[in-house]
């Protein structure tokens, strides 16, 4: 259960903060909503509270969580299997879509370590983007640190 200024990740949307909890009728029937507020876009989204575990609404990890995230990214004894663009771009964005916070960091390892031995798509450079941001946001909330603080970290693990 989200309260009113909580933190919260909505998966494939990213983090945001619960503006409020509104009950509103729906058919027939009244329901109560989390209203959320996206970080990145602005965007409001309502969700509704009996079904927000099930969509995947989740808290902000814990510091010591993002240090698990951090080991995702740092491990280089990984094989990415020989495929085509699309299937990978495919099998990603599932990945990025369950607002696994793990998943994420492992497609963005996945996409920088493919960098390195070839262009990757435009689809593929967006999605890099998209889990990089994803990522910030919430190890930035999590380590109640500055998102430039943390895209810092990310480079120098990638770029050594």
């Amino acid at each position: 259960m989200f309260n009113k200024g909580d933190m919260a990740v909505y998966p494939a949307h990213g983090v945001g903060e619960i503006q409020s909890i509104e009950n509103r009728v729906v058919g027939d029937l009244e329901q109560s909503f989390y209203v959320m507020k996206i970080m990145d876009t602005s965007m409001v989204v309502m969700i509704p509270t009996t079904t927000s575990s099930s969509v995947g609404l989740r808290g902000i990890i814990s510091a010591s969580e993002s240090e698990k995230v951090f080991d995702i990214l740092k491990d280089r004894d990984v094989e990415i299997e020989a495929q085509p663009w699309n299937q990978r771009y495919r099998q990603y964005m599932e990945k990025i879509k369950t607002g696994s916070v793990y998943k994420i960091a492992g497609v963005l390892r996945d996409l920088y370590l493919l960098k390195v031995d070839k262009d990757l798509s435009f689809g593929e450079r967006k999605m890099l983007d998209t889990a990089k941001s994803l990522l910030m946001k919430e190890l930035a909330l999590a380590n109640h640190i500055r998102e430039d603080e943390v895209e810092k970290d990310i480079e120098q693990i990638f770029h050594n």
